[in-house]
């Protein structure tokens, strides 16, 4: 009989490698077959992993630390030479002038000109990104914790002082101020500021440090518990950042840290909302989405995905075969890394946990309630209908600007279909502050609260791969639309695609798009309804 993953958390048997402790089945799958993807991407001419993308070999940073930590796990043949290459080539390109914004963060690629000379002005973001000091500091914290007895003491003593930089450069941020957006409510970058912190304040005993990392933990915890869920909602990319950055405060830290203390509750509570909304059929999480790199898991790579395959087995995951192939392909560098903390987070939930994520439950709705200052002026309330074969989710909210922090990423609804042999999506883009929503089995009602006769109802949809070619709502494959409500029921339809159209493909997703206008005399509240029926 095939174990699974619970029974064989904590009772490491011999592994494929005995230079690396053993991992259950899955966990060991995700770092084999990752690493002999990211193997071939790296250059060990520069000690850079190349970029994923068409980028004429330019080479890239976060994904070259996370490879390096891979390397010191497998320590195999020349690994830990060339982790030690690439470490002090990412602590060379590290930005040390304290009086510069960018100060501790990391350079995005080595071939880049100088951040803030006139050629190369500094934009935050673009020609440099704050959240880098956390997804290289956190990996350079888990090689020292878990192999330094792998890598000599002068490059312990690189990252100690590395880390340093990160630490005190991650302090220069504020919300709102300089174009920085860290708040509390953007969950990944502030829980791993949190840690990193907390963390080396502790290895060099700086007592300020420390209580800087307590202290900004505290406003995250007490953000996290006014509605049990991630200010950063259900997002298949940062929900898995998230996770990580909760295991690393449940993994390294001692008791006496507020983090430690909390982050078990945390992540148990954020992979109950993940359960309830985590389509096994679909092999999706179900709409809506904070931040979406796309609205089928089955086409592009995300980092819950990695986590699925690390619990469920790859042909349960949402990743295809080479996933490598996916868009968004460059987070398969995240997977050593989660292959590392897979079993340590596994241990913190229920018995069984996992198995139920394999199969439909069968239809249910999933409530939540989301909170994200100061874009959210008040909680969001998020409503989501499972059935086998169609999804609909979509949520209440009033915030300071369309779409809130991220407003190329986030969908306020979201629907989902089996559509023969691919996933079928129907997405609302934003264009209101406020909308409200009522999600109920097979119907979705929206409404603008403050529109007017200019507002616009506008979706985007998948492509088809049997029906290549749209005229209207009565073309889409396996899904009937029924239109209601106070617009124009004939839509406007436009196309989006890679080689041309009416526009952009949205997060390399071609698309087609429907607008549904209001009459020109309208007065009131502006109002769709929308029966689907597959």
């Amino acid at each position: 009989m095939r174990p699974t993953l619970l029974t064989l958390v904590g009772s490491f048997a011999a592994g494929v490698f005995a230079s690396y402790p053993a991992k259950t089945k899955n966990v060991q799958d995700v770092f084999d077959t990752s690493m002999a993807v990211l193997d071939t991407y790296y250059d060990p001419s520069a000690g850079y992993i190349y970029d994923f993308s068409e980028a004429a070999l330019r080479h890239t940073v976060t994904e070259t630390a996370w490879y390096a930590l891979g390397l010191v796990m497998r320590n195999d043949g020349n690994d830990i030479e060339e982790a030690e290459k690439i470490i002090n080539n990412l602590v060379r390109g590290q930005f040390k002038d304290k009086s510069k914004q960018w100060y501790g963060t990391y350079q995005k690629y080595p071939e880049e000109p100088v951040v803030g000379s006139d050629v190369y002005p500094q934009r935050i973001y673009w020609t440099w990104d704050p959240n880098w000091r956390g997804f290289v500091g956190t990996t350079f914290v888990m090689i020292l914790e878990e192999y330094s007895d792998r890598i000599s003491n002068e490059t312990q003593e690189l990252i100690v002082e590395s880390l340093r930089h990160a630490v005190i450069g991650d302090t220069y941020r504020v919300g709102g101020v300089d174009n920085d957006n860290l708040y509390p409510g953007y969950s990944n970058p502030a829980i791993m500021r949190a840690f990193t912190s907390g963390w080396l304040g502790r290895r060099i005993n700086d007592e300020n440090m420390t209580r800087s990392g307590e202290a900004y933990a505290n406003e995250i915890i007490e953000l996290f518990n006014i509605t049990n869920t991630l200010s950063e909602f259900n997002s298949g990319t940062y929900t898995g950042i998230s996770l990580f950055g909760l295991t690393l405060w449940s993994t390294y830290l001692p008791k006496d840290s507020v983090m430690a203390q909390c982050a078990p509750n945390m992540i148990r509570k954020t992979w109950n909302s993940v359960s309830e909304l985590w389509h096994p059929g679909m092999r999706n999480l179900a709409g809506p989405w904070d931040r979406a790199y796309g609205w089928d898991m089955n086409r592009y790579f995300s980092i819950m995905g990695v986590w699925f395959w690390a619990y469920l087995g790859k042909e349960h995951s949402s990743l295809i075969k080479h996933a490598q192939a996916m868009t968004h392909s460059k987070d398969h560098a995240w997977a050593p890394v989660i292959s590392v903390l897979a079993d340590k987070q596994a241990a913190l939930l229920p018995e069984g946990f996992f198995e139920k994520l394999k199969t439909f439950q069968g239809e249910h709705t999933s409530e939540n309630k989301v909170y994200y200052p100061p874009y959210d002026l008040e909680i969001r309330n998020v409503s989501t209908w499972l059935s086998r074969n169609l999804t609909i989710g979509a949520q209440s909210i009033n915030q300071m600007a369309v779409g809130g922090p991220t407003t190329t990423a986030f969908t306020p609804a979201g629907v989902q279909w089996t559509a023969g042999d691919q996933i079928g999506f129907w997405i609302l883009r934003p264009t209101e502050k406020k909308l409200q929503s009522v999600v109920s089995p097979g119907k979705l009602s929206l409404t603008y609260p403050e529109g007017t006769n200019q507002s616009v109802f506008e979706f985007a949809m998948s492509t088809f791969r049997s029906k290549p070619m749209m005229n209207s709502l009565d073309d889409i494959p396996n899904l009937k639309i029924s239109v209601s409500g106070n617009v124009n029921h004939a839509p406007n339809l436009t196309f989006a695609g890679v080689n041309g159209g009416a526009g952009k493909p949205l997060q390399s997703f071609d698309v087609w798009i429907f607008r549904f206008s209001m009459p020109k005399c309208f007065k009131g509240k502006p109002t769709i309804t929308l029966d689907f029926a597959v």
